[in-house]
């Protein structure tokens, strides 16, 4: 059952704008340090963090929150990678607090995430559904 949708376009040049402007300050403010680590490594880091910040909105969006609304922050929201390679959002605080009381009893979240680049643009889309917990 989906319990969320959203999708975010994000513009690298304003992101590049946006690193040269302030730097740390920017990058400090609204990644993880797994994210910052990932995106220093990279030759053109601008586009991952672009990707990534476009990833953080479209998960707001199908939270239904938007960011900062109703305790969910940037940093609560980061981009990391399932073992096969496959995009997905890992969530702490105000964000993780928010899929708990979206995620009907019985179920689990499952969040997947589609990510592409195409310069001068990033574009993310996020789905929130709930699945049968599994028994262990």
């Amino acid at each position: 059952m989906i319990i969320g949708i959203g999708n975010d376009i994000c513009d690298i040049r304003r992101i590049e704008q946006t690193l040269e402007r302030f730097g740390d300050r920017f990058t400090d403010r609204v990644f993880t340090t797994t994210e910052k680590t990932r995106a220093e490594r990279r030759a053109n880091r601008a586009a991952t963090y672009a990707k990534r910040f476009a990833a953080k909105e479209a998960c707001a969006k199908a939270l239904g929150t938007g960011v900062p609304r109703r305790g969910v922050y940037w940093v609560d929201m980061g981009v990391v990678n399932r073992p096969s390679g496959q995009p997905t959002m890992s969530l702490t605080g105000g964000a993780a607090d928010r899929l708990s009381e979206l995620t009907p009893a019985g179920m689990t979240a499952q969040i997947d995430v589609t990510i592409t680049d195409e310069y001068p643009l990033a574009h993310v889309f996020v789905l929130i559904s709930a699945v049968p917990a599994t028994q262990t």
